[in-house]
């Protein structure tokens, strides 16, 4: 069993930095792609002399086990919504809990470790790979007691090598655009070594390619013995996402995960960055930075992250920002979909991105003026978009402006002050979105519904009411 537990393979996005699914080969069906997955991740056996009965008993189960894990309806049937979390690129190790370590609880019985890298790739220079390494093993010593030591020569408690194919550990690369690297949890022999796949492109500190920086700090994490976390913020989630290495702190389902193993960093000399920590849809006083619809969908964002809730679905999806735009940063101010443009608009500051679906609008970022609201609005703290009207309205604090998007102009009479449009409104707006007849206007942890013909209040909710626990 102990091979089970000692390799993680970490599963690439493909090169535009965003979570499209991996294509299955053209020959495979829905049925295929679902028993490969269960078979490699969920411990279902291949095929054998049992009956058909007992096949779809099987298959079932791990169904319902893969759905529980992702948070899914469970039903233990193929769904669509099952069968486009499968298809999401990941690590190719079983799927364990929260946050645990590998079995046998893997770790070093000493603080004072060494590493050495064995050669390089021809993607980035020496210095670019020192450095990268040098800072992915940081962010864990940063954490705990642990100390890294180069060495140049002899056999490093973590040897760091770039190979292709089938480099004799018992687990060959797949080529470009598939598992980026592997490595194995703390013992003996090869328990600690990180491998990456050369056919990848390695990159230095653009978004483009695989950042090498982030794919060695999240394999660093497994030869300390850390296995992935669900919490899609962490590094140890089981796929690439980028982020800027400059800025890079990490969170705390990581820092809480490693400190388990080794205790924390008792070096009271270095400020500590506090560690963020991933929003909880179900925290009674979440503040949302913005809610907008998106082709039937309700997007709701929070920090860097966002949640997206399917219709005639149960389960709603969170993802950080950055694994779909790299370009978009955390905090936005608002977003809307105009139905007259089918775009839908992310507003920060006096810039403005704009998505087609999910794929970003060339020629973006604008200038918050390309809306031609006054010159002294320069941050926005909420937008409405009436579907009947084409009516955008822009909260600023405690007004609002009226813009019709047909005639690109402010309508006249604004702005007004929010309660005279929205009786009954109380506090700041700091999201808004229209829904099926319906205006919310959310402020603070409150959501305040409104009628979309009248504005007429009609109950006041916590605003995760569509972000059911």
């Amino acid at each position: 069993m102990k091979s089970y537990y000692q390799l993680c393979v970490l599963i690439a996005l493909v090169v535009s930095g965003y979570t499209s699914p991996i294509p299955p080969p053209a020959d495979t069906d829905q049925e295929s792609i679902a028993v490969s997955y269960l078979t490699q991740l969920y411990g279902l056996p291949k095929q054998t002399s049992s009956s058909t009965e007992t096949r779809s008993s099987s298959i079932s189960l791990r169904l319902k086990e893969m759905q529980q894990f992702f948070k899914l309806k469970v039903t233990g049937k193929l769904d669509d919504e099952t069968l486009e979390v499968m298809k999401k690129p990941r690590c190719g190790v079983p799927d364990v809990a929260a946050y645990s370590t590998f079995q046998g609880d893997y770790k070093w019985k000493k603080h004072d470790l060494t590493y050495r890298i064995e050669n390089y790739t021809p993607d980035l220079s020496k210095a670019e790979v020192d450095d990268s390494i040098k800072r992915a093993l940081q962010v864990w010593a940063d954490v705990t007691p642990l100390t890294f030591t180069r060495i140049y020569s002899g056999t490093a408690d973590i040897m760091i090598s770039f190979a292709v194919g089938d480099h004799r550990d018992g687990y060959p690369f797949d080529g470009p655009d598939g598992f980026l690297a592997h490595a194995f949890p703390p013992f003996e022999g090869i328990g600690g070594d990180a491998h990456f796949d050369d056919d990848e492109t390695f990159v230095y500190k653009s978004p483009q390619g695989y950042n090498l920086f982030l794919v060695a700090a999240h394999e660093f994490g497994h030869s300390l013995g850390l296995e992935h976390s669900q919490d899609p913020g962490a590094l140890m989630y089981p796929t690439y996402v980028y982020r800027d290495m400059n800025t890079f702190v990490l969170p705390k389902d990581d820092v809480d995960g490693i400190q388990s193993l080794y205790g924390p960093n008792t070096d009271i000399s270095r400020p500590k960055p506090t560690p963020p920590v991933t929003p909880n849809k179900c925290d009674p006083n979440l503040v949302l930075d913005a809610v907008t619809m998106l082709r039937g969908e309700i997007m709701f964002f929070k920090a860097g992250f966002f949640w997206r809730s399917y219709p005639l679905s149960a389960s709603v999806e969170q993802h950080l920002i950055t694994s779909f735009w790299p370009e978009i940063p955390d905090h936005i101010d608002a977003a809307f979909e105009s139905l007259l443009e089918d775009k839908v608009f992310i507003i920060k500051g006096e810039k403005v991105w704009a998505l087609y679906g999910y794929d970003m609008v060339q020629g973006y970022p604008r200038s918050l003026s390309m809306f031609n609201l006054p010159k002294k609005v320069n941050k926005i703290s909420a937008v409405l978009y009436d579907e009947t009207s084409y009516k955008i309205l822009f909260f600023v604090d405690n007004q609002v402006y009226s813009y019709n998007e047909e005639k690109r102009k402010v309508e006249k009479g604004y702005p007004k002050p929010v309660d005279k449009v929205f009786s009954g409104m109380t506090g700041k707006v700091t999201a808004a979105f229209q829904y099926k007849g319906f205006n919310y206007l959310f402020s603070g942890s409150k959501m305040f519904e409104f009628g979309a013909h009248n504005n007429k209040l009609l109950r006041v909710l916590n605003n995760n009411y569509f972000l059911p626990c």
